[in-house]
């Protein structure tokens, strides 16, 4: 691996410093936030430690990276023809989608969402699933395909052991689910009991995935060198191609594979501690405003659903300190946990990009606050370094991957609505791996909707293994 001087890769990792009327203030705020900039041997430190994490993973040791096996050993070959199903549930509003391929490509694609009342998300796990297999049904026929054996593709967006490509057991539900008899169960029986009960269409359930293994399918359809699969949404996770012959947990019997997708669960990274030399305060503060404490420790660095706690943290923190919106009233609201949130931090750092301060005024505003001139300075420049920071995290775990792939060129596919939204993060990324990782070439592509029709390209996958094994 070449590694580029660290002075050199110090001076690209920082965000611009903070420029205010007074010294002193500035120089206070730089001190608190100091500790969210990373030099460049905090960097490597970290890559060193996810590497660690991912090698003790893989070899079933323990860690804080699952590198779960999807038993997805490939990916298409350009072969599949015919109708494929897949059933999306992460949410409260789930999807049934039908992806018709030609040559392994998509011609066709039919979708419904489906709503699920919080009666069924509670309590006895047969109502949730019948409802489900309710929906595939009614999806089916009205397609009038219920005569048609049509294989599916299970995207199960909650945390599961698999045992092979069509078992995955709920190790807990996460969201607003809780049925607690489906624990330890296999997802897959579950669903396909609850279609044997309802027997009127001859769906097949032939895999079970989450949203980020679809999502590299699903790239692998626009790149043929997509390698990693990352979703930077609301939540954070990766997946990659590993060589099989590394992969130490395969529960199923072997077919020669050289290659399977690793489902690396990175949300975690760091819950066992390995990661606490970046901790602050301020994430301190953001971890004990979450719903489950110390956990999805790494998402809670990176993440849409935290990175705005994260800015508004540092923001009451400065603000209690006499540091921002001096002479203001303290808005109360902003003091208030999960008032800010990551939309607005995109909304504000697109002010950076243009060099303006509208969307900033307009986001305080909906707090009652009127800034000054310094006041939106401050509050740019602590949007800028907390996402920042997350850029980095992300790009030094790609840089890992890239390493430990070793192919000529690599195509990131990546989906979620922070990635999509915030104005910055792509071409930080694209600058840090490049630092991180001299010489690997590499491309990010926004491939949507892995959750969809990646599942229902992994059930074409999976079809074509049954057929030849």
């Amino acid at each position: 691996m070449v590694v580029p001087p660290d002075h050199k890769l110090h001076e690209v990792i920082q965000v611009s410093g903070l420029i205010l009327s007074d010294d002193i203030r500035r120089q206070k705020i730089e001190n608190h936030v100091a500790k969210m900039r990373f030099s460049a041997a905090t960097a490597r430190k970290i890559q060193d430690v996810f590497i660690s994490e991912m090698n003790k993973g893989i070899h079933q040791q323990p860690s804080s990276l699952q590198m779960e096996n999807t038993y997805i050993p490939e990916l298409l070959d350009g072969t599949e023809e015919g109708l494929y199903l897949a059933l999306d549930l992460g949410g409260t509003n789930f999807r049934v989608l039908l992806l018709e391929l030609a040559h392994g490509a998509p011609v066709r694609q039919e979708v419904k969402r489906y709503y699920i009342g919080s009666e069924l998300r509670v309590g006895s796990a047969i109502p949730l699933f019948d409802y489900l297999a309710e929906c595939v049904s009614d999806f089916v026929i009205a397609q009038g395909l219920q005569d048609i054996e049509l294989p599916l593709g299970f995207t199960f967006s909650f945390p599961m052991v698999q045992h092979s490509l069509d078992v995955g057991i709920l190790v807990t539900w996460t969201k607003s689910f809780n049925c607690p008899d489906a624990v330890n169960k296999d997802a897959v029986r579950l669903l396909r009991e609850a279609l044997d009960r309802r027997d009127d269409t001859k769906v097949k359930v032939v895999a079970v995935l989450n949203d980020t293994t679809g999502t590299l399918v699903q790239g692998s359809t626009l790149d043929h060198n997509t390698a990693i699969g990352l979703i930077l949404g609301t939540g954070s996770n990766a997946c990659y191609l590993e060589r099989a012959d590394r992969v130490e947990h395969w529960e199923t019997e072997r077919h020669g594979e050289r290659q399977v997708i690793i489902d690396i669960e990175w949300g975690a990274f760091g819950d066992n501690g390995v990661l606490d030399f970046i901790k602050t305060d301020f994430d301190r503060e953001n971890d004990a405003n979450s719903l489950i404490v110390n956990s999805f420790t790494f998402e809670k660095y990176i993440a849409g659903k935290y990175l705005g706690e994260v800015v508004r943290v540092i923001l009451a923190r400065l603000t209690k300190e006499g540091l921002l919106f001096v002479g203001e009233n303290a808005p109360q609201s902003l003091l208030t946990p999960g008032s800010l949130t990551t939309d607005l931090v995109s909304h504000i750092e697109q002010d950076s990009v243009d060099g303006g301060d509208g969307n900033t005024k307009e986001v305080l505003g909906k707090f009652g606050i009127v800034p000054d001139q310094d006041d939106i300075r401050i509050v740019q420049y602590v949007c800028a370094v907390a996402s920042n920071r997350a850029a980095l995290l992300v790009s030094i775990c790609l840089a890992s991957l890239l390493d430990r792939i070793d192919r000529e060129q690599v195509t990131i596919a990546v989906d979620g609505s922070l990635y999509k939204h915030h104005p910055r993060l792509e071409g930080w990324m694209t600058k840090y791996i490049s630092l991180l990782a001299p010489g690997r070439k590499f491309k990010l592509i926004h491939a949507e909707d892995g959750s969809g029709k990646g599942a229902a390209l992994v059930s074409a996958i999976a079809q074509r293994l049954q057929k030849r094994l």
